[in-house]
């Protein structure tokens, strides 16, 4: 058995509509996967299955979701060793030990493309920072600024498939792997 971390992109249906964390490992288990555990409510999950690759999991999850909850949901599943890596090479640790919430990673399907750097820094504000490690985009987001153009440049448009989380919840899923 291998251990998995997979991240929902949204779990707001609707306004008035959440996917309750009891109904997301309930689905999980459907499809056969063990040991089902979730992070908050946040549209994360960490489960055991046998050696899988991550794509066929994304599938099945995604229908799965999309026949219980009436909706297309793009899931991103890593193993827990590419997640434990993740976590380590974290490239803003000073940031990420003084404000846990403004340092956020957007964990991608598949790598970022050639170029992504180029149209991060132009989004970029003077005082937000942003590295591309492993194809996934780590971001150190502005106090000042509520909404920074970071997010809108590395949107599934531009760079496919990708959900972001902040160092809170990426070293709580970490922890939850140990």
């Amino acid at each position: 058995m291998a251990t998995y971390v997979a991240l929902l992109y949204s779990v707001v249906l609707t306004p008035q509509r959440r996917v309750v964390m009891a109904d997301l490992r309930q689905m999980a288990g459907q499809l056969g996967l063990t040991q089902v555990r979730t992070l908050a409510a946040t549209g994360n999950l960490v489960f055991e299955a046998p050696e899988t690759a991550t794509a066929e999991l994304e599938g099945r999850l995604e229908a799965a979701f999309e026949e219980k909850f009436g909706c297309h949901v793009d899931i991103v599943v890593r193993t827990s060793e590419a997640w434990s890596r993740l976590a380590a090479c974290n490239p803003f640790p000073d940031e990420a030990s003084a404000t846990p919430d403004q340092v956020a990673v957007r964990v991608m399907r598949h790598p970022v493309p050639a170029g992504a750097e180029g149209r991060l820094g132009e989004a970029a504000a003077a005082d937000e920072k942003f590295r591309i490690v492993g194809g996934d985009i780590w971001i150190v987001f502005s106090r000042a600024r509520p909404n920074s153009r970071l997010l809108a440049a590395s949107n599934h448009r531009r760079f496919g498939v990708g959900t972001s989380r902040n160092w809170n919840t990426v070293r709580n899923l970490a922890q939850m792997l140990e």
